[in-house]
């Protein structure tokens, strides 16, 4: 038993180094302020490749620690069949609330019928006006993370 127990290590260790996890660039996640001087967010997925990406699963939740109360936002899942080239879709409206929380968004999509997947991380605290840029395509003010 403990001479299967060193080969699964060793194949384990050899199957991990062989694998290739390609880098997911050209594809962003915004949180938009909607209108100048109102409390109202959306969060955006922004495709700036050159081909659309098909079968797009966007999971979002936050967590984090308030006022030392653990906190954690339910699991939110969204899909989109395609998202053009140079296009962008709505994800879902965000509560000023959360923004001292960690808020993810984890994406999975398909490219050239290759799978990937990338994680987007808004830290506690960082959706504030001072990061704010105008965000391309919808000429509003937000934070994006590429």
């Amino acid at each position: 038993m403990q001479n299967l127990r060193i080969f699964a290590v060793k194949f384990n260790s050899k199957m991990i180094k062989d694998i290739v996890i390609p880098e997911v660039f050209d594809v962003a996640i915004a949180i938009v302020q909607e209108f100048e001087g109102l409390d109202e967010y959306n969060a955006y997925i922004f495709n700036f490749k050159e081909e659309s990406i098909k079968n797009v699963l966007i999971t979002s939740t936050g967590y984090g620690v308030i006022n030392d109360v653990k906190k954690k936002t339910s699991t939110l899942r969204h899909f989109f069949e395609e998202i053009e080239t140079l296009d962008y879709k709505l994800i879902e409206p965000v509560s000023k609330e959360v923004f001292g929380l960690s808020n993810e968004y984890w994406i999975s999509f398909t490219l050239n019928g290759q799978l990937l997947d990338k994680q987007f991380i808004f830290l506690p605290e960082s959706i504030i006006e001072a990061n704010f840029q105008m965000i391309p395509f919808l000429n509003k003010m937000g934070v994006i993370i590429k």
